[in-house]
């Protein structure tokens, strides 16, 4: 559902008067009327709802300022809809069912996306993905980007005479890593681009790559080290496996509403550029 902050946002930076200044405090609920426009009544409901559906800016303003600003514009949205009542046509009531059924769904959604997971089901979640899951690889490694094989051939030599690694990173390698005497960190293969990712998982511990050609250039790289890594904690997993499972569960009521409802198709023929056809509905 649509909603439009232009009338609240010129209410807002208004001056705020208080709101009841002669009013006697009374006990709140949603059907307390706040004001009457033309026999239409405006509730505490309607401003709590309203304020609900607010972009987060508008919501962190003061609670007495953004009260009689939600007032002033559900009074001057009466107001309008009241002068609109009497002009509605075929574009106006085609909109309003569109919106009204845009909203309700996404209040059905909204409720089924609240249910809560169970704990069990986010323990039986966690186990079905990771009891018996291989470890990913990790790899630690260091490189040298030079623009030509010639270049690499020739730092490959001086490594191989026994020149620091890091020391010639620092003096050769083209590449942003170059000042940290080409440290890359630790990295899984699938975060490099393949040729780079295919040298690093066939070197050995200590060992210097051949030239390796991407489209960054030709790199010489060293492995300083490999490990498993980590598999996440139920703790850590527990947030995301509560979206799946919320998601799933909200797909799977989708599902069977829409294989229980009663859904016929017309057979029409009918050109779909006619979509464009805004004029259908001034008719």
């Amino acid at each position: 559902m649509k909603f439009k902050t232009g009338i609240l946002a010129a209410a807002l930076f208004a001056i705020a008067a208080p709101f009841f200044a002669q009013a006697a405090e009374t006990k709140p609920s949603a059907d307390t009327v706040l004001a009457t426009v033309e026999g239409t009544n405006i509730t505490l409901g309607h401003v709590i709802a309203l304020r609900e559906r607010l972009p987060e800016q508008y919501k962190k303003i003061p609670d007495d300022i953004l009260f009689k600003g939600i007032v002033d514009q559900l009074i001057q949205q009466t107001i309008l809809m009241k002068a609109m009542e009497a002009r509605i046509d075929t574009k106006t009531r085609i909109g309003l069912e569109n919106e009204r059924r845009a909203f309700l769904a996404a209040e059905y959604m909204d409720r089924l996306s609240a249910r809560k997971v169970p704990e069990e089901a986010l323990k039986k979640a966690y186990a079905a993905k990771f009891d018996g899951a291989v470890p990913e690889k990790e790899y630690n490694a260091s490189h040298i980007l030079v623009d030509s094989k010639e270049k690499a051939l020739e730092i490959i030599k001086l490594l191989n005479d026994g020149a620091d690694f890091a020391t010639l990173a620092k003096e050769r390698s083209k590449g942003p890593s170059g000042k940290r005497g080409g440290k890359l960190g630790w990295f899984t293969v699938d975060k490099m681009v393949k040729p780079f990712g295919d040298a690093v998982t066939s070197l050995a511990v200590g060992e210097i790559s051949q030239p390796v050609q991407t489209n960054f250039g030709w790199h010489v790289i060293k492995l300083n080290d490999r490990r498993d890594k980590k598999l996440p904690t139920f703790e850590q997993e527990k947030d995301m496996l509560a979206a799946e499972l919320s998601q799933k569960a909200v797909d799977e009521e989708i599902a069977k509403l829409t294989d229980a409802a009663k859904v016929t198709r017309a057979k029409v023929d009918i050109d779909p550029s006619v979509i464009r056809d805004v004029s259908l509905l001034e008719k």
